[in-house]
């Protein structure tokens, strides 16, 4: 009979045990669906996030010119103004039979266009150069001259420099038959294409020698829209001019080459490229892309 009470007593014990439980169970149940519930997005104002305001561009933008004026200066150079944004329709026209030869562009902005030929010289200090100064220039390359170091140039064409055309081993084209300035022109156009994804749009002969063979074996190749000239060539210290008033004029395009000291009497690429863009400093222009004008 005792035996009896103390399990009955363990019962009346048990009963308020399982209640308690069970409500601590089902407020814990609750709280871990409103756990897993995605939470509300904050609002901008929560997080104090904000669309850039004026003050912030401007102040981004002095930033920039401020980095711009010191990669200036640590070259030695005289900063030279942001070139205008390139125009909505191009001044050249190309397509639809045209093949244009090209010396200048048609404008009147104070712009000049620089340009690098064959490839020869592979110099590191003018990559670095080019990332600090951000430059615009466009570059017609040879394959005999490059295929060392097809490499060399991947740096410079991400910058947003274009390679563009100059044949496979740099002949005088007008000794070339049809057949052979095919070979040299849309030769390269392959190697190009395959080397660097993308396929030029324009074309250099070499030594600007050029003929109607030359213009049928441009068009021949399919994506090539122009030929490309110059109206200065940039020596070792001075910018040789073909005018005779030695200046440069709206839209005139510029002629340097990838050279080292060998040809340059001892002198770096990049001492010759900070001499030529003093040069156009000082004659109040500045340098755009080729590519947005034709």
């Amino acid at each position: 009979m005792h035996h009896i009470t103390r399990a009955r007593t363990r019962t009346r014990l048990f009963v308020p045990l399982l209640a308690v439980t069970a409500l601590l169970l089902g407020g814990a149940g609750c709280s871990a669906h409103k756990d897993d519930a995605a939470p509300p997005s904050p609002s901008p104002s929560d997080t104090g996030a904000h669309a850039p305001s004026a003050a912030d561009k401007a102040a981004a933008g002095k930033s920039a010119a401020a980095a711009r004026a010191a990669a200036f200066r640590k070259w030695g150079i005289p900063l030279l103004p942001p070139p205008p944004a390139p125009p909505a329709v191009k001044p050249v026209k190309t397509g639809k039979g045209l093949l244009p030869v090209v010396s200048d562009i048609p404008t009147t902005k104070k712009i000049v266009f620089v340009t690098f030929d064959d490839g020869a010289e592979k110099d590191p200090k003018f990559v670095a150069m080019m990332k600090d100064l951000k430059i615009p220039f466009t570059m017609f390359l040879t394959d005999d001259i490059i295929r060392s170091d097809y490499g060399f140039f991947k740096p410079l064409q991400a910058l947003g420099n274009s390679i563009q055309n100059h044949t496979l081993s740099h002949p005088d084209l007008h000794t070339k038959s049809l057949a052979g300035q095919k070979h040299e022109i849309c030769g390269q156009e392959t190697k190009l294409t395959h080397e660097y994804g993308t396929a030029p749009g324009l074309f250099r002969p070499p030594y600007g020698n050029y003929n109607t063979d030359t213009k049928a074996a441009v068009r021949s190749c399919g994506n090539l829209r122009a030929i490309i000239l110059w109206r200065e060539s940039m020596q070792i210290k001075k910018v040789q001019f073909q005018r005779p008033d030695h200046t440069f004029h709206p839209g005139d395009i510029i002629l340097a080459h990838f050279r080292g000291p060998s040809e340059l009497k001892g002198e770096s690429m990049t001492t010759m490229t900070a001499n030529m863009l003093r040069q156009i400093a000082r004659q109040g222009f500045t340098v755009a892309r080729l590519d947005d004008y034709v």
